[in-house]
């Protein structure tokens, strides 16, 4: 399907409620009616154009668009008419609810001038920050706010707050797929800027106030302490800059997307084909809102065209193109970002998209941000107003337009090859097909395993008291169980050996020498596929995260502990039984050093072959699964032992003898990943 002959993406059905239904009636309204003098919202005038159906009393959402179209009408008029200071001065009152007074005085701007894109950007940051305080009034009554909008307007809490013939209005605009679903339609990007009627949003402006009046009688009756929840912060903005150990990703490239590739951008999007021709606008407003540092705005506008872009892929792709639409509530599923990433159709299907856009890359891309939950999930965080609009980071909307220029190049018609071959512009399409995630929970293990690493690195480094103060001690060191435990471990990392890379543990001394920097090396180049992981690879990837989580834990225990207690040895404040709980320890961490890096090596070779996980037979697989369930048992119980609370140095051995036992019986077997490939 060509992008030009795509004149709209609103079914006939769909486009006929927003477009046409709420223009029907002719019926003349004074505002008088239904704002009283003193610059209230007269509700019962507002909700008595809700209608009901006659067999169960739910909303009739057609009949109700009719009769509240007028008053949309007269409520939009009346805006018209006032200036920005009169607007201010009878409702900026009414917006503190929302924790967003700033914004909502500035979508009575954008309604003035009737820009159409700006009034479709205004109606969705209106949609999200209503969204936000909604579940902030809902905290005054219950727990665990509702995910999704439609869940949240029928719920019963807003309704003893608001009254549910309020709510019931509400849903007509924004809460239920029958109704104008004005919400849903924009942020999946379905309506073009012309097919938003400008008077649908002076109506929720309007409401909002409305809101706000029925709030503030609500807080004074019941003396409740109305609160909002803090915004959500995108941390670690320095993750989405260079990917440790691999070719720097896109995003070193673009700490300066400067003027000149943002103007390469304004060209690619009037040549691409990725682009419907209807929503060229919501592209060159989105590179406008970068260029003015209007971050949050660029990526608003852009993430749905980014939607609508990879739909009309996904369409083309697996030759279903009555899905570009809106779907019908009991038609075929709409097609958003769950369904264009997911492995397979609704009909079972294989979705053939993920190998035009190049799998792993630019899907794993899509995921990551997107929706993975570790991921910044831009989309959700701002859709669902957890997040500051103007303190939005640069960072990210760096990451979206750069990602949105290479999908520009990617699917274009025509010879494009002067424009991938830019400067500016071939780095970016480079990097882009050589991501890898970093959000998967692959990825997240392997960065938890490097931070370990680095912390057991840092033991040899401790303040300890001189070695001839340990070797008089008679404790842990010249027993038979330190001799056992040294050479179960020789056996288990000679067995394991074969697996690892070349040069990574010293033939001389490998209980000492294992880990090394060549390992680090070798952990961060290796690409694992990560998209559609199964359930039995997920499952896996679980328990060895946790496992990793807690040898960093003891990591960092041993690193406290020994610090303290050295500085309470110079300080002579220890007691008889502590110096000699002080010095088991410093013989025990010289053992456990190697143990707790043996396991990150066994993750490290796991995670690289995880994708033979389906090759086990049930049986094996069950037996590997607890294999690694006893492990982490071991590493939950070092947590405890080691603890500044506990200190059961003795009893950290016995397990840690325990363990490799364990590991020393599994390998033998040939049970784990690794050991499938030969």
């Amino acid at each position: 399907m060509a992008s030009d002959s795509v004149t709209s993406c609103l079914s006939p059905a769909v486009h006929y409620r927003i477009c046409e239904l709420g223009f029907e009636k002719k019926d003349s309204y004074d505002i008088n009616n239904i704002l009283s003098e003193k610059g209230e919202v007269c509700w019962q005038a507002v909700t008595e154009h809700v209608c009901y159906l006659e067999s169960d009393q739910s909303v009739d959402y057609i009949k109700s668009i009719q009769s509240l179209g007028p008053v949309c009408e007269c409520v939009d008029s009346h805006f018209r008419s006032l200036t920005k200071e009169e607007f201010a001065t009878q409702y900026a009152l009414w917006f503190h609810w929302t924790n967003s007074t700033k914004l909502f005085l500035e979508i009575f701007d954008v309604l003035q001038y009737t820009q159409a894109t700006e009034v479709v950007l205004g109606l969705m940051k209106l949609t999200s920050c209503l969204e936000r305080a909604f579940g902030d009034v809902y905290l005054l009554i219950g727990t665990d706010c509702p995910f999704l909008l439609r869940d949240l307007l029928s719920s019963e809490q807003l309704a003893v707050v608001f009254g549910k013939a309020v709510m019931d209005v509400l849903r007509v605009f924004i809460g239920s797929p029958y109704g104008l679903n004005l919400r849903n339609v924009l942020w999946h990007g379905f309506a073009s800027p012309q097919e938003i009627p400008a008077k649908y949003c002076a109506m929720l402006l309007f409401l909002t106030a409305g809101l706000g009046q029925l709030l503030q009688m609500y807080l004074l009756q019941t003396k409740c302490n109305f609160v909002h929840r803090p915004y959500v912060i995108f941390i670690s903005l320095d993750e989405l800059d260079v990917f440790p150990g691999n070719l720097p990703v896109m995003f070193c490239y673009l700490a300066d997307l400067n003027h000149e590739t943002l103007s390469i951008a304004e060209e690619l999007v009037k040549l691409s084909s990725f682009v419907l021709k209807a929503m060229l606008p919501f592209w060159m407003a989105a590179l406008t809102a970068f260029k003015q540092k209007r971050y949050a705005d660029c990526v608003i506008l852009l993430l749905p065209q980014l939607e609508v872009g990879l739909r009309l892929l996904f369409t083309t792709t697996n030759k279903c193109p009555k899905r570009l639409l809106t779907a019908e509530v009991n038609f075929l599923p709409k097609v958003i970002y769950d369904t264009i990433l997911a492995k397979h159709l609704h009909n079972e299907e294989v979705n053939q998209l993920p190998a035009v856009l190049e799998e792993p890359a630019m899907a794993s891309f899509l995921w990551d941000f997107l929706n993975h939950q570790e991921g910044p999930r831009i989309r959700d965080r701002l859709s669902h107003g957890e997040v500051n609009l103007e303190t939005f980071p640069r960072e990210v909307a760096n990451q979206i337009v750069a990602f949105a220029i290479t999908l520009l190049c990617r699917f274009s018609d025509g010879d494009m090859f002067a424009f991938k071959e830019h400067i500016v512009i071939k780095p970016l399409m480079k990097c882009a097909s050589s991501y890898c995630s970093r959000f998967h929970p692959v990825a997240r293990i392997k960065k938890q395993v490097l931070e370990c690493m680095k912390s057991i690195y840092l033991w040899p480094k401790l303040p300890t008291v001189p070695e001839e103060h340990v070797q008089v001690f008679k404790g842990f060191q010249g027993n038979d169980e330190a001799s056992t435990l040294i050479s179960v471990l020789s056996e288990v990392l000679s067995d394991l050996q074969q697996y690892m890379p070349q040069n990574c543990c010293s033939s001389d001394d490998p209980v000492n020498s294992i880990l090394t920097e060549r390992l680090l090396i070798e952990l961060g180049n290796t690409r694992i596929r990560t998209l559609y992981s199964p359930r039995p690879v997920l499952e896996i990837l679980l328990v060895l995260r946790k496992i990793s989580t807690q040898c960093h834990q003891v990591s960092e225990q041993v690193i406290t502990s020994t610090e303290l207690r050295y500085k309470q040895w110079m300080n002579k404040t220890l007691r008889s039984r502590q110096r000699h709980n002080y010095l088991r320890m410093l013989n025990s961490i010289k053992l456990l050093s190697p143990v707790l890096r043996l396991i990150l090596v066994l993750i490290t070779l796991e995670l690289t072959n995880i994708h033979l996980v389906c090759k086990k037979n049930p049986s094996d697989y069950q037996q590997y699964l607890k294999f690694l369930k006893s492990v982490l048992q071991y590493t939950e119980n070092l947590v405890t032992y080691t603890s500044p609370e506990k200190n059961k140095w003795d009893e950290t051995m016995e397990l840690t003898n325990k363990a490799l036992m364990k590991i020393r019986k599994i390998s033998n077997r040939k049970l784990m990943l690794m050991q499938l490939v030969t």
